[in-house]
């Protein structure tokens, strides 16, 4: 029964996939905004391309 009762006390885990959680959302956060950056920085390489042309 005690062992039971630690274990529910036991906030370690929960704090372990709160940071999970935190840095996934981090990540996908942060490629979304290199996939939009990327996108212009293509789109603006070529028009500079087009233009020396």
């Amino acid at each position: 029964m005690q062992f039971i009762r630690k274990m529910l006390k036991n906030e370690e885990g929960a704090t372990a996939i709160e940071y999970g959680l935190i840095a996934a959302l981090i990540a996908v956060a942060a490629i979304g905004a290199m996939t939009s950056i990327g996108t212009k920085l293509n789109t603006t390489f070529n028009k500079v391309s087009q233009n020396l042309q």
